[in-house]
């Protein structure tokens, strides 16, 4: 048993997915983000300048640098940034283009700011060494890395435990008006929106999702574009047991026919009064909001409305007994999400925030009378100095706190067990009986005994010895799709 341990570890870094995960989120994941932004276009132009536009192009990572007082920069070694309470970081280095009135300028590689470097990474200086030459650069050769070097600490991202994105959810209730509601966690990388499905006692269906708040479900169907009755129930189900309940929802809703008065009741109900913009913001908000992972386009409305009528028809199979609630504990509804994943969601608010200053920096000096370049409008340690305060302090995006920890250098096991930590966002101050009970399905995965005692219990695990973390697949959608119409799948018109 020894000797094929041994083996397995041979090849096997148990941080590993961790290493992967940024190196993914460095390769892949930055020009995703700066793709999402793409352009910035300025309200404010110079004289004779019809349109402008700043364009986002290749994204790339150098290696770790470190800049001296007398401005000449040389490389870093991970100890040296301990010893001189640096941060071990690399310039992020963006292609941008100035398009003026239509002429595109010429290409500029410009520094927006730098990005702390995980150890033992494709972009840490000490991947690829033999024992010899890490210990010629003062490393412990048995270091499995994967944490960063932030003013001179080093600090961990755990692991954090998340239910599943875009999975459908029904749970019950024995107190309220609404027994049973499917909840959905929309998530296209951009948002992360909470849906809720509810059924009352008496069968009425209401959706309520950002702030727009308890709308009937047929209502959503029609503002979607399913305008007719017999469409809206081949959508859901054609079940007869099933179908009474969607007459009742039809009948409450018989005066909202055409899909612009779907659209002005949506509007009216998040409090607005004038009509026009009622259509306008309802509009913005089922393209924008409902189910994200599916469209933000005006083409992905059809497809919002059968998932939706989907979600109708899983919650009331488990109102009428058909189906199983669904058990939110179980492993196969859980996510954990890397230092990737995390680093990612940081990102694209820093780089969102940089895209604005960038905006009001370049109608600031047009103002002036001054023909802006974009070095000279791009304020890199606005966007350094968001990603290592919150490595600094463990203060995420979405108010998370302690996502980022210093490392418990107690012993080679404590740093071992801290490097593969899991936490669950849920409140220790909290009950939460079942979410801190010991799962089937957690067997293999995480360590049956190694939890601390008091309110943390069950919420701070550990991965098991030979956990492995699988990553999203990078197949291309359209060929998994052509596959999955091979074997009966209908597209919907």
């Amino acid at each position: 048993m020894a000797d094929i341990i041994d083996f397995y570890f041979r090849d096997k870094s148990l941080v590993g997915h961790n290493i992967e995960s940024f190196n993914k989120f460095v390769e892949k994941g930055l020009q995703r983000v700066v793709g999402e932004v793409g352009e910035i276009i300025p309200d404010i132009l110079p004289e004779n300048v019809r349109n402008l536009k700043i364009k986002f192009g290749k994204v790339s990572v150098d290696k770790p640098f470190l800049r001296e007082a007398d401005g000449t920069r040389r490389r870093i070694n991970p100890m040296e940034a301990r010893l001189r309470n640096v941060t071990y970081e690399a310039p992020i280095m963006v292609e941008m283009r100035m398009v003026k009135d239509d002429v595109e300028g010429e290409k500029r590689v410009v520094d927006i700011g730098n990005l702390p470097i995980m150890l033992k990474s494709n972009y840490c200086y000490l991947k690829g060494k033999t024992r010899e030459e890490i210990i010629k650069v003062d490393e412990d050769p048995d270091d499995p890395g994967g944490y960063f070097i932030i003013n001179g600490t080093e600090r961990v991202v755990v692991i954090v435990e998340d239910l599943a994105p875009n999975r459908i959810f029904v749970s019950s209730s024995r107190i309220g008006p609404n027994p049973f509601s499917a909840k959905i966690f929309s998530e296209d990388g951009q948002y992360r929106i909470p849906h809720a499905v509810e059924k009352s006692k008496s069968g009425e269906i209401y959706v309520t999702f950002t702030r727009v708040k308890k709308i009937p479900f047929v209502v959503l169907m029609k503002a979607l574009g399913l305008t007719r009755d017999r469409d809206i129930m081949t959508a859901v189900t054609d079940d007869v047991q099933l179908q009474s309940d969607i007459y009742i929802n039809l009948y409450q809703s018989e005066d909202v026919q055409e899909q612009r008065d779907a659209l002005a009741y949506i509007g009216k109900k998040m409090g607005i009064s004038n009509e026009e913009r009622q259509l306008q913001r309802a509009e913005e908000m089922i393209d924008r909001f409902l189910f994200p992972h599916i469209g933000h386009d005006k083409p992905s409305r059809i497809m919002k409305a059968y998932y939706l009528g989907k979600v109708v028809k899983r919650l009331l199979l488990v109102s009428y007994g058909l189906l199983p609630k669904d058990d939110k504990d179980h492993y196969a509804n859980k996510r954990l999400r890397l230092t990737g994943d995390m680093m990612e969601t940081l990102f694209r608010f820093s780089f969102r925030m940089l895209t604005g200053d960038m905006k009001y920096n370049f109608e600031r000096l047009v103002k002036r009378g001054k023909i802006p370049n974009l070095p000279s409008v791009t304020r890199s340690q606005l966007l350094t100095s968001r990603i290592r305060s919150a490595l600094a302090t463990g203060e995420w995006i979405g108010s998370r706190h302690g996502i980022s920890q210093h490392i418990d250098r107690l012993n080679h096991f404590a740093m071992t067990s801290h490097l593969r930590r899991v936490v669950s966002l849920l409140t220790a101050s909290r009950e939460n009986f079942e979410a801190r009970d010991l799962h089937p399905t957690h067997w293999g995965k995480l360590c049956t005994s190694e939890t601390p005692e008091g309110p943390a219990v069950g919420l701070r695990k550990n991965l098991a010895v030979t956990c492995e973390i699988s990553t999203e697949s990078d197949a291309d959608e359209d060929v998994l799709l052509k596959d999955f119409v091979k074997i009966g799948l209908k597209r919907i018109e």
